[in-house]
This record gives C-alpha cells, structure tokens and sequence, in this order.
C-alpha cells in the first residue's frame, strides 16, 4: 500500500498546488491593477494565512481522530471554491474586485489544511528514518506546482484576467474528484485517545517541547523571509526591468524547476551526508546570501543566479524541519504538532506579507537586506542550538 499512497498523495498535492501558482504570481500585480495600495496587497496576500492560522491546527486534531482522507477532501473542495470567487474577482474589477480577492484568499486560507495533513499522511505510512528525504516529496509538489502553475498561468493570461482563474479551478475540481476515487485513508480510528485541547493549550503543549520548539521556531523565521520575497518579487522586477505578469510567471517556473529537483533527488543525498541539523543551518545561510543579492541585481543573469540560490536553500530547508518535528513526535499527535508548526507557517505568512509590502513602498531593497539578515541570524541559530537541542531519535516516543 505504501508505493501508490506515496504516489496518489504526491499527485494530490501536485494538482492542488498548480492552481496555487497559477494564482500566487499574478496576486500582487492584480491587486495593484485593481488599485491597492503595497499594505493593502499585503492585507490581501496575509489574509490567507491568517485563516489558516486560525484554522490548521484544528484540521490536524480532527485528521488525528477521524482520519486523514475526509479532511483532505474537505480542504480540496475548499480550493475549487476559491479559486472560483478569484475568477469573479478578476472578471470584475476596481473596488469590487480587491474585495472579492480578499474573499477569495481567506476562504482559500479556512480551508486550508492540507499541507499538515498530508504531512502526517505521510508519516502514517513511512519509517521515522526516512521521514526527512519523503517530507522532500511535498517540497517537490511544491517545485513542480510553481513550475507548471505559473507556467499555465502565463500562457492563459493573454486570454483575458479571468482566464489564470478559470484554469485553476478546472484542475482543483478534477483533483478533488480524482481524490475521491482513489485516494486512499492512511489512518484509521483507534483506541489511542487525542486530547481534543483548545488552540492556545494545544501550542503550548507543542512548543512546551524543546525539541518541537525550536525547530517550529526556525520554520516560523525561513517563512516569514520566504513570504517577503514572494510578496515583493513581481513589485521588484516590475520596478527593475519592467517586467510584466507573464514574465514574473516565468520567473517563478524557473525557481519551480529548481526546487522540485532539488527536493525529488538531491535532498536525500544531503540528508544522508550532512545530517538532518547541519542541512538546517546551510539552507539558512544560503537564503541569506540569495536575499540579499537579489534587490541588487541589475541583469537577467544576475537574477537568475539569485533566485537559483534562493531555490536551492528554500528546497533543503523544509524537509529536514519537518522530518526531525515527525521523528519527535507521537505517532497520535503528528497532525496536532504539524498543525501548530503549519499555523506558525500561516503566522509567518501574515506578518511577512505585512512587513515586505509596507517596507517595499519606502525602498524596494528594504525588505530582502532585513530577511537576509534574519535568515543569517537563523543559521546561526541552529548551528548553535539544533545540534544540542534535538536528540535524534531512531523511532518518535510513545507518549
């Protein structure tokens, strides 16, 4: 069973996270077409996260009780719904329309709950030993989602505003029916009770462990530097080379391809070499490095090589967080605790978004010099602390 779960689960979130690039890219630049403002395209880009703070953790409890299939299908349907309310938003326009995106993302964000789950999903059906290379397999649908996403993004764009949006919610529809065909349950109700605790008891009981802790914490710190540049990006090389949506589209496809090879082969070999922490601390300093030549780059190449970086250390740096958050984790938590570290995630996605958008307005450097110094404070933070924080286990503890 574990071959095709591990396959059916990989093209679930392929599909679903294609329509999130189709979507992501043209998000800002839509949203200023529209008339918004750099906070307000923020407001717009964090309201999906604000939900899905507000709303992961309590998919993950309710996955470790009912199963992983259902709230994955519910969250696949949320999608299609979504991207629907953006087609209607981009068809319409002006005031209207920004309020219709911001609809559209937050309900996209309360429904959000998939990326937690699948996780566990896939701890449901893996060895703790190799729970860090298969995390790779999200970061790869991932990849390939902002390959294939922005790609069919680009090509329809020339068919009107609404027509990313139509594309979108074409595929989600047919990946939710797909799912509930052949998408099999990985975990079935058992006699193992899950404390049904309050969102703020349920973080305190996850962060109350040092090991869980930390590793959430860096998590928290490589989103929010990742959300400022996703936010930002399509504003800087508009403002650098006056580059249009079909061109960011572009740029995005390429990080994509990079990505997805980084996490479906390369991530692995690292793992194996490196060890799961010290992979931590080099993906860090290699953000840091990209962030901070980005705004400064003043040729094609130049900003290839950039983003090329920022692909690299954004590949490594998920699947080995994730891994050693699973290893340390019960088996009857893993969607509560992948929960609280997705929300930490959806919180960084709020602040980040926030912080790059109104920064942006007063230089367009700003935002990336901050994050690249963070994601460098990052490193050194989990070069000085992971190794000694986190005892590497070869199973999860019992309780």
């Amino acid at each position: 069973m574990k071959r095709p779960s591990l396959l059916v689960i990989f093209l679930t979130v392929f599909i679903d996270l294609i329509g999130f690039g189709i979507v992501m890219p043209l998000l800002p630049l839509y949203s200023q077409r529209f008339g918004a403002s750099g906070v307000t395209i923020g407001l717009i880009i964090a309201s999906f996260s604000v939900m899905q703070f507000l709303f992961a953790p309590c998919w993950g409890r309710l996955s470790d009780r009912i199963g992983r299939r259902p709230v994955l299908l519910i969250s696949l349907a949320g999608g299609a719904i979504a991207y629907g309310i953006f087609t209607w938003a981009s068809a319409l326009g002006g005031r209207h329309g920004l309020w219709l995106l911001l609809v559209s993302r937050s309900f996209a964000g309360a429904c959000g709950g998939n990326i937690n789950v699948v996780q566990a999903y896939i701890a449901d059906i893996t060895p703790p030993e190799q729970r860090s290379a298969r995390m790779g397999l999200v970061g790869m649908a991932f990849g390939l989602g902002f390959i294939f996403g922005p790609l069919l993004g680009g090509l329809s764009r020339p068919y009107g505003l609404a027509a990313p949006g139509w594309v979108a919610v074409a595929l989600c529809t047919a990946n939710f029916l797909l799912a509930c065909l052949v998408l099999p349950e990985s975990r079935r109700p058992s006699s193992d009770h899950v404390p049904a605790r309050p969102r703020v008891s349920q973080w305190t009981h996850t962060l109350a462990q040092p090991s869980v802790g930390l590793l959430i914490g860096l998590f928290f710190l490589a989103t929010f530097c990742f959300a400022c540049y996703e936010t930002t990006l399509a504003l800087l090389v508009k403002h650098t080379f006056h580059f249009d949506e079909v061109h960011v589209s572009y740029l995005f496809a390429f990080s994509g391809v990079l990505s997805a090879l980084i996490q479906g082969g390369l991530i692995r070999r690292l793992v194996r070499r490196l060890g799961e922490s010290r992979l931590i601390a080099v993906s860090f300093a290699v953000i840091g490095a990209s962030l901070i030549g980005l705004p400064f780059a003043r040729s094609l190449p130049a900003l290839l090589g950039a983003l090329a970086l920022l692909a690299l250390g954004s590949g490594i740096n998920r699947p080995p967080i994730f891994g050693l958050i699973s290893m340390a984790t019960p088996e009857r938590e893993q969607g509560a605790n992948l929960g609280v570290a997705q929300s930490a995630g959806s919180l960084a996605r709020i602040l980040g978004p926030l912080f790059a958008g109104g920064l942006f307005e007063w230089h367009p450097a700003l935002p990336y010099l901050v994050c690249g110094g963070v994601a460098l404070a990052s490193g050194w933070l989990a070069s000085h602390r992971l190794r000694h924080t986190f005892l590497r286990r070869d199973s999860p503890p019992t309780a």
